[in-house]
């Protein structure tokens, strides 16, 4: 699906660990078009994404979720979904879908400590949080996590990034 008329991304750095290069921005633009082809969301969209270090991603995190240490993303959809249906509607949305705020510190790390790279742990972040932007919560209970990992086991298929079972 060609949706490169229908996504704006906005980028912003507000870290100055790690170098944001544009192949990673790009590699970030494809793993939002992945979820977003994967979910058949043809909707026009904008999507912001925010690269921070653990310092100001422990700040939010605290701020926003009651969690007063460093995480990898934190997702903040502009929609809330309340209904009856298995899945979100996706296909009501337009505009902007929300914000992704990833630390590239964390990716790093968590790269490292997963044995893989810092780009195929930065994609696998991406995805995971738009998914969440598109409305799966995998901290709605056990159904609900394993969908969320199914779907991006198969996004990251898709991309030739295949993720192993531990994550």
């Amino acid at each position: 699906m060609n949706r490169k008329m229908n996504l704006r991304i906005y980028f912003d750095d507000h870290q100055e660990k790690i170098a944001l290069t544009y192949r990673l921005k790009m590699l970030v633009r494809e793993a939002i078009e992945a979820t977003l082809d994967y979910e058949q969301y043809g909707n026009p969209c904008e999507v912001s994404v925010t690269f921070v270090d653990n310092a100001e991603i422990h700040e939010l995190n605290k701020k926003f979720r009651n969690v007063d240490r460093p995480t990898d993303v934190l997702s903040f959809p502009l929609f809330d979904y309340e209904g009856e249906s298995e899945e979100p509607p996706v296909d009501e949305m337009l505009g902007m879908l929300g914000d992704i705020v990833l630390s590239l510190e964390q990716v790093g790390v968590q790269a490292e400590e997963y044995g893989h790279s810092f780009e195929r742990e930065a994609a696998f972040l991406t995805v995971h949080s738009m998914l969440h932007l598109l409305g799966y919560d995998h901290e709605t209970g056990e159904e609900d996590e394993a969908d969320m990992r199914r779907r991006q086991s198969e996004i990251m298929e898709m991309m030739g990034l295949a993720i192993e079972s531990k994550e």
